[in-house]
């Protein structure tokens, strides 16, 4: 028999815990099957060590979320539940077995598997957080999985050109070689999980495929992963155009930082405003990450 002891802040975050007349509580204790007590702005869970663990790492994540979003739902217990309880019970690899076949991508936070559940389960998946929290590697990383396993035909990396402002004429080169300082942290993490050849030929063959935000404009792309990094860079009108160009069997994932947003002065952000939006619409993710999940991946 082990016990914890989780010491809540004030009266506004003991309610938002508890939740109406204690239901949190009680579906923290019913899904770990743990005994829950709670008086006085504290928490004790008594139980099966590894289970008390769990509760107090879920209290923890619950904290963590109801200081982010004001509020907490069933949904979001439920959430935070399934991804402490997954990384600790799954054997098999999150994401996938890439490259060579020997490594293997897991979430290494609760904020990150919860990411990473997002991707399996929506067709849109909206995460915003600071730099280092794996928001882009992971998405790639799942990407390339369900290429490689066929489940898609190709890989789509788009980033708006905000510094150029969209006008990519004057650099050097063809088109790859004008975007590709913008792509830089894409391709980054291709070149983590595939060797050199592998990616020319899959580029060759056009199952990757980089292109700057403008020139999505009136494509539909079917069987494909889609991913735009840096979208706290894109407009109202780009996020909604970039978000109708998903087809048939796609899956489009957008990250950014919403507090790095290099737009000028009085534009609004897209990500912020599709992040307003469409929180509520079945098959769209939204995941928020804090610096808790900066890790180096």
């Amino acid at each position: 028999m082990s016990e914890v002891t989780i010491t809540l802040e004030n009266h506004d975050e003991e309610l938002a815990i508890f939740g109406s007349r204690d239901h949190l509580l009680r579906q923290v204790r019913d899904s770990l099957r743990v005994k829950v007590l709670a008086r006085h702005g504290e928490i004790r869970v008594e139980g099966d060590a590894e289970r008390v663990e769990q509760a107090r790492r879920v209290f923890e994540e619950m904290r963590r979320l109801y200081r982010r979003q004001k509020t907490l739902s069933t949904t979001d217990v439920s959430d935070v539940i399934d991804g402490i309880v997954r990384r600790e019970t799954d054997d098999q690899p999150i994401a996938a077995e890439l490259g060579d076949g020997k490594r293997i991508v897991r979430a290494r936070t609760d904020g990150q598997a919860r990411y990473l559940k997002s991707l399996r389960e929506n067709e849109l998946v909206l995460c915003i957080g600071p730099a280092g929290t794996g928001k882009t590697y992971l998405a790639v990383s799942v990407a390339v999985a369900m290429l490689r396993k066929g489940q898609i035909k190709k890989i789509v990396l788009v980033r708006p050109a905000v510094e150029a402002g969209e006008h990519l004429g004057f650099l050097p080169g063809d088109l790859e070689a004008k975007i590709n300082p913008y792509l830089r942290p894409l391709l980054d993490a291709l070149h983590d999980l595939l060797d050199y050849d592998q990616i020319r030929r899959y580029m060759g063959n056009d199952l990757i495929e980089i292109a700057p935000l403008a020139y999505m404009r009136g494509r539909t792309l079917n069987d494909a992963f889609i991913i735009l990094d840096e979208g706290q860079n894109a407009t109202v009108p780009q996020m909604k155009m970039f978000l109708t160009r998903m087809g048939q069997n796609a899956r489009i994932v957008v990250t950014g930082d919403t507090t790095q947003v290099d737009l000028p002065l009085g534009v609004t952000s897209g990500l912020a405003d599709a992040v307003e939006r469409l929180g509520k619409i079945a098959g769209v993710g939204i995941v928020a990450l804090d610096k808790s999940d900066i890790v180096r991946l």
